[in-house]
């Protein structure tokens, strides 16, 4: 860690929009953590950054997640440079109905399960991942569990359905 202290998220903020069009600041307050909202199509050159840039050094992707606002997807960046000790939220939104983002697992192999698991439960596809299947359920399964619009009961496979036995 070096001596200077850790950058704010709106200190953090401001050094990327100096760079970057079109980002939302989203501040902290009571229940909220605060965030950069970045279109998907900077998502990647943004990432580089954060990793790259001397004073940044977001070196950990410590977890990606999803979020299911019925009217769109977000996916969730929470970072960290181990070098500097500060974090960052990023958040990155897109269409149900074509839930695409491109992959950061060129600057973070990390990314890589947990940009499956979001795959695996929402159904976003990460492009230029490259290992893009489930990690959590079997292939069979249809549908992605943490949709809100995911039917309940789960659906199962044919065979389940149907009561075929597996037993030998």
């Amino acid at each position: 860690m070096t001596d200077a202290s850790p950058l704010s998220a709106e200190q953090i903020h401001e050094r990327l929009a100096g760079r970057f069009r079109n980002l939302s600041f989203v501040p902290a307050r009571a229940g909220v953590i605060a965030s950069t909202i970045v279109p998907a199509d900077q998502l990647v050159a943004l990432c580089q950054m954060l990793r790259d840039d001397q004073a940044l050094r977001f070196d950990y992707p410590a977890d990606i997640l999803g979020v299911d606002y019925l009217d769109y997807f977000e996916v969730v960046y929470q970072l960290r440079s181990f070098t500097h000790g500060h974090d960052v939220t990023i958040k990155c939104r897109t269409d149900r109905e074509d839930a695409v983002l491109p992959s950061v697992t060129s600057i973070w192999p990390g990314a890589d399960f947990q940009e499956r698991e979001v795959f695996d439960m929402y159904g976003v596809t990460f492009t230029g991942h490259p290992n893009m299947t489930r990690i959590l359920l079997w292939d069979e399964f249809e549908g992605y569990p943490l949709r809100k619009d995911f039917g309940i009961p789960a659906p199962m496979p044919a065979e389940l359905e149907l009561g075929v036995s597996y037993e030998h």
